[in-house]
């Protein structure tokens, strides 16, 4: 918005138009597949780069797809291609054929842009040079560089507390740009290092440090191919991580089984056609799920609680073999306590609340009884609750009581979100480091960091809303659209003194900025990046630790884009008068900025050497060898409380999702193909039953509100959708949906918005 209207749009146009609706799909990939990634490619890139990208992504020597965290297989990677439909997607954003230059800014005032929706925004092009909005001025428009590093600069260091500064950092960036953005952060003198971890795996993290001592999965994809059941629970893979379908498949042409817990039946767990292969194409592809559970919305720890309490009784009846006692005794604590609470479990209350009955519990729990190499995956859907902490400590128990962690097939899972998230969290983005770490950052760059602990982003949001944040700086990501309460955050936002976003193209978080406001464009994975006239390659970390290099292979859309590693040296050099630290070194060769992170960060040894080895190499990883740091030197049994969350009268229980045409907050088309909705994503989904109760039926538009502490948040004209989900629970996109997610509701420990649950009204539109 301009500088003088302080106000967002949030609401949609009166009239919908197009909206088809053909109900939920059983079936994922192939043909369609294959469709719609050609459509892509052809629509929107150039013949030669879109023919160039897709043999090189997620090859040996090519780059790391921009898309999710799905690691790479390390030997039998397909010479057909390396990447799916969503990848090839989330290329033809990056390197779309259209240009946005400072034309367009001079056309379309930043009210007429605000008005684009956010796939329209995305559409515009790549951006190709700096932009600058002034306080109170209308549009956008050109700037140098060094005007803009200058400007930075300035306002960075008039601040009264390097604490009023808050520096976001999305998944995408390399592990390069991230080491050298926190030296640059902790130098300047604060660790307010919000991040995307804070809003989707935090839980996960402070559970697994918790209770395994590391915040990373366990298990590689060799793993998954080896394990007699996965587990799969609160995640879509068929379009939040679309080659994790061919590692499941490997897994049950092995004879491996799957039992998937989600609220809905996802098409991309029901069945999988292999693209490549002509077989599966001709066959229809093969069955994903042996065991469907739909469990009610945030039902998980009750689901887990009854599992477990069928599992216990079953290895009683059976002789005592089922539960790994000599891998309780040997590697665990806390055991005793934990199956006294298991013995005394509300049963009864465990299954109303996951809203399964006792003979799935069991069926789940003979399924599992006498395996040894289980695999529990999960994504956001049980990480963004209240209880999201919880929820994976219950993952741990089960594992824990199975000896299934520390062996071939077996462990803990988190399928992260964005490419490299967990690589920027290795390399110090995060708000609450540890000492040790600080301590060597401080001993090889001569600086010393701040010890107090930053910012995550929901204190950060509050912050900059009490006019304590005055300055916002995010390396990559759509802010505004990625958090929750949109209208609380917007007005954060336009709170600060300047905001400045590093950028490949347009994104909401453009148009709801502070009083004045930069757009830095940078290069993309795709993008060749050449320093002092050589060319450079990052690295990236996958979700199982692997760290291997990524280098772009087409030329940049303008002269004037710049590496994010260039962007941090500029501006610390703009900010920072006498750090010590040669910035320029690490800006013209990034092998400089390598050998620090050798010899700040463990498991990096020889990284410039190992890094160029095709495939990259393994990160240490205690738990996948049984070496568990906790504070007792054990894996850590944990007692949770059956979460509290009915609905009260004409509640519902709402979650947030994304759609087959989306990944994150980038929207690729208007359509989810797997769930049979086309043309339009202002919709809410609802179970039959709960649409005729209230009144309602198909196609009706209504009205949502949230009430929470005290508050109301509306978000109006939604589409009602009959759809599989279990009663009481509905579901909606985000980030349509997030201006209902209540700014104060979020985990325990981690403050992980709890986007997932969120209590609703829904009332039928006038």
């Amino acid at each position: 918005m301009s500088g003088s209207n302080k106000e967002i749009k949030v609401q949609p146009p009166e009239e919908f138009t197009g909206l088809k609706y053909k109900g939920p799909k059983n079936t994922s990939v192939g043909k369609a597949a294959i469709a719609s990634a050609m459509g892509q490619m052809s629509k929107y890139m150039k013949a030669g780069d879109a023919m160039k990208l897709s043999l090189k992504m997620n090859q040996k020597g090519g780059f790391d797809c921009p898309g999710c965290a799905w690691p790479d297989p390390d030997d039998d990677r397909s010479s057909l291609g390396e990447y799916c439909e969503n990848g090839i997607k989330a290329i033809a954003e990056e390197a779309q054929k259209k240009a946005l230059t400072s034309e367009f800014f001079a056309k379309y005032s930043v009210q007429e842009i605000s008005e684009l929706s956010d796939f329209e925004m995305g559409k515009t092009g790549r951006l190709t040079e700096p932009m600058f909005l002034d306080e109170g001025a209308n549009h956008y428009k050109p700037i140098s560089w060094k005007d803009a590093f200058q400007l930075i600069g300035k306002e960075l260091k008039a601040l009264p507390s390097p604490d009023e500064a808050i520096f976001y950092t999305s998944g995408r960036t390399s592990n390069e740009a991230a080491y050298l953005y926190q030296l640059f952060v902790r130098a300047y003198g604060t660790n307010n290092l919000p991040d995307c971890s804070n809003m989707c795996h935090e839980s996960s993290g402070v559970a697994l440090s918790e209770t395994v001592g590391i915040g990373k999965g366990s298990v590689t994809l060799q793993d998954i191919h080896q394990a007699e059941v996965l587990i799969i629970m609160g995640q879509n893979p068929g379009t939040n991580h679309p080659r994790m379908l061919s590692a499941i498949e490997k897994c049950k042409v092995n004879g491996g089984k799957v039992i998937t817990v989600n609220p809905l039946p996802e098409a991309g767990l029901m069945r999988y056609t292999d693209p490549q292969s002509p077989k599966r194409m001709l066959t229809n592809g093969i069955q994903i799920t042996d065991l469907f559970l739909p469990v009610k919305i945030n039902g998980d720890v009750a689901f887990l609680k009854a599992l477990m309490y069928e599992l216990h009784h079953m290895d009683m009846e059976q002789g005592g073999d089922l539960i790994d006692y000599d891998f309780i005794e040997q590697y665990t604590n806390g055991y005793e306590e934990f199956i006294k609470a298991i013995k005394q479990i509300d049963y009864m209350a465990c299954l109303r609340q996951c809203g399964l009955e006792a003979k799935d519990v069991r069926a789940a729990a003979k399924m599992i009884a006498r395996k040894e190499k289980i695999i529990v995956c999960w994504a956001m859907g049980l990480t963004q609750h209240e209880n999201g902490v919880d929820n994976i400590k219950e993952i741990v128990n089960l594992l824990l009581m199975k000896g299934a962690i520390g062996k071939p097939g077996a462990g803990t899972c988190p399928v992260r979100g964005h490419s490299n998230v967990q690589g920027d969290r290795t390399m110090g983005i995060w708000e609450a480091p540890k000492d040790s770490f600080l301590d060597q950052l401080d001993e090889v760059h001569g600086i010393q960091s701040p010890r107090q602990h930053g910012l995550a982003v929901v204190p950060a949001i509050n912050a900059m809303y009490e006019g304590k944040g005055k300055v916002f700086f995010a390396m990559g990501g759509n802010f505004l659209s990625a958090t929750p309460d949109t209208e609380y955050t917007a007005k954060a936002l336009q709170n600060c003194e300047l905001t400045v976003h590093v950028s490949t193209k347009l994104n909401r978080s453009h148009v709801v900025h502070g009083k004045r406001a930069l757009i830095l464009p940078c290069l993309g994975r795709t993008d060749k990046d050449l320093q002092d006239g050589k060319e450079q390659f990052v690295s990236c970390e996958n979700s199982m630790g692997v760290v291997q290099s990524s280098q772009g292979v087409i030329n940049p859309p303008s002269k004037h884009l710049l590496s994010e590693v260039r962007i941090v040296a500029e501006l610390a050099k703009a900010t920072l008068e006498r750090s010590g630290i040669d910035w320029e070194s690490y800006a013209s060769d990034y092998d400089n900025i390598r050998e620090a992170i050798e010899k700040v960060i463990p498991g990096f040894d020889d990284y410039n050497e190992r890094v160029r080895k095709p495939g990259g190499f393994y990160l240490p990883n205690g738990a996948r060898e049984r070496q568990f740091n906790t504070a007792s030197g054990k894996a850590e049994f944990t007692v949770t409380e059956l979460p509290k969350h009915e609905p009260l009268g004409d509640e519902f229980i709402m979650m947030t999702i994304r759609s087959h045409d989306q990944f994150n907050t980038t929207i690729y088309g208007l359509n989810d193909r797997y769930r049979g909705i086309y043309n339009e994503r202002r919709v809410i989904m609802m179970n039959e039953k709960d649409i005729q109760a209230n009144g309602l039926k198909e196609g009706d538009v209504v009205n949502l509100s949230s009430h929470f502490n005290g508050v109301e948040r509306k978000a109006n004209r939604f589409i009602v959708l009959p759809y599989p989900i279990p009663p009481g629970n509905v579901a909606t996109y985000f980030p349509e949906a997030n201006a209902l997610v209540p700014i104060d509701s979020f985990a325990r420990k981690s403050m992980t918005p709890a986007s997932k649950m969120v209590r609703i009204k829904i009332h039928k539109a006038e």
